[in-house]
């Protein structure tokens, strides 16, 4: 490699280095907002939660349409990934774990009904549902993703502004459009596949139900709790936990957009680190060579100068 292409190779280098840096700055702004959020979020969170379990350990019977327990047929999952790339490897994380939840055949799972929250979830179902032939089939041929994995489909709509700039109103939107699918029996399970933030350095895939509620785990979380149960409830206990229900249900829609959208912030940080790093150490292997490279040269022209005055 001559001088003049060790050259250009360290000028693009470096400008590579100062495109992943500011990336970089521009992430961890991101994720320091991010964090500012859910840490705004949980006292609301937790007293709503405690609020519910103090009800629930008082054993009050009430009937709600989000408790029942049903054959998980038809099975609803929301997918939560990024709009954008250069994230590591926070969205394949993601749809190579839908990917074997898809093909590992559940049992009494017929059906999935897909909610992508994010432009690469949705890129990738498009991509899924064209290489699978499932746009070319006739009605009344079976398609090859329902051979392999079972029925599933896309659900209408975008969500990607959910996935950019989580805001409560567009959680709650898509939470009631599940609660409703749920409790007219259209679907029979929702479940959450996404992203826990857990640090800066760490983000744990995790896959939790959604619907139905499990009254038994509330019980759990309220028995080691300290309790409050001298309320005075009007109209009934029955009617105050059907209403409070729903806004849990649209909060931990809300909490698991945040959670989602920090450890993008934090998985882009950490992978634009390591870029710069990266580039760094190259900038020091080119640039080693460059001056190897520059001091032969001059060696050689010496040697060249010493021979012509001895000729």
């Amino acid at each position: 490699m001559s001088l003049k292409e060790i050259k250009i190779r360290i000028n693009s280098v470096k400008s590579t280095r100062q495109i992943t840096s500011a990336m970089k700055m521009v992430a961890s702004a991101k994720l320091r907002r991010a964090e500012d959020r859910i840490a705004g979020m949980l006292p609301y969170q937790q007293q709503l939660q405690r609020i519910v379990t103090n009800f629930l350990a008082t054993d009050a019977t009430f009937d709600s349409p989000y408790t029942a327990q049903r054959p998980p047929r038809r099975t609803a999952l929301v997918i939560f990934t990024s709009n954008s790339s250069l994230c590591g490897a926070y969205n394949s994380n993601v749809l190579r774990r839908l990917r074997q939840l898809l093909d590992q055949r559940e049992e009494g799972v017929e059906e999935w009904l897909l909610y992508p929250v994010g432009k690469k979830a949705e890129e990738a179902l498009s991509k899924w549902g064209k290489a699978e032939g499932a746009s070319a089939r006739t009605p009344e041929e079976p398609s090859d993703n329902k051979a392999r994995h079972g029925a599933w489909a896309v659900a209408e709509g975008s969500h990607q502004r959910l996935a950019e700039k989580p805001q409560y109103a567009e959680a709650a939107q898509l939470a009631g459009e599940l609660m409703q699918r749920f409790a007219s029996g259209e679907i029979d399970r929702v479940e959450l596949l996404y992203h826990h933030f857990k640090s800066k350095g760490v983000q744990q895939l995790v896959c939790e139900p959604f619907l139905p509620i499990d009254l038994t785990a509330l019980r759990q979380q309220s028995a080691g709790a300290a309790l409050h149960r001298n309320y005075i409830v009007e109209p009934s206990v029955d009617e105050l936990i059907s209403a409070l229900l729903p806004k849990m249900l649209s909060q931990q829609i809300y909490t698991v957009a945040l959670d989602a959208n920090a450890s993008e912030h934090a998985a882009r940080t950490l992978a634009m680190q390591t870029a710069t790093d990266n580039a760094n150490e190259l900038l020091q292997e080119l640039t080693k060579q460059y001056n190897k490279t520059r001091q032969q040269a001059i060696t050689n022209e010496l040697l060249d100068l010493v021979a012509g005055s001895m000729k």
